[in-house]
């Protein structure tokens, strides 16, 4: 499976995964082909309702970005298989 296909089949598994949660901004962060364990390492970013700061009387006054959630997802380079999605922590946090 070539790069396109496995970002395309991994972004719309995240969509369809987490419907229920109401996704948002959902979109591909990064692409690593694993050529230990032959799969693609797709991380697909996307918000939460809950996670935009809450408003107040100064905070209204100014655009609020969400905060951003980030998940792994390994998509099998040769099948197109998915194999896992998993929380991909910031250095960051």
């Amino acid at each position: 499976m070539d790069v396109k296909g496995a970002v395309k089949k991994a972004v719309e598994y995240v969509s369809d995964v987490f419907q229920s949660e109401n996704l948002e901004n959902v979109g591909l962060e990064e692409v690593f082909l694993n050529d230990v364990d032959n799969v693609w390492e797709i991380t697909v970013g996307f918000s939460r309702p809950w996670d935009y700061p809450k408003q107040g009387i100064v905070t209204g006054l100014q655009p609020q970005n969400p905060r951003r959630q980030y998940k792994v997802v390994s998509v099998d380079a040769d099948s197109g298989e998915i194999k896992s999605i998993k929380i991909r922590a910031l250095s960051n946090e």
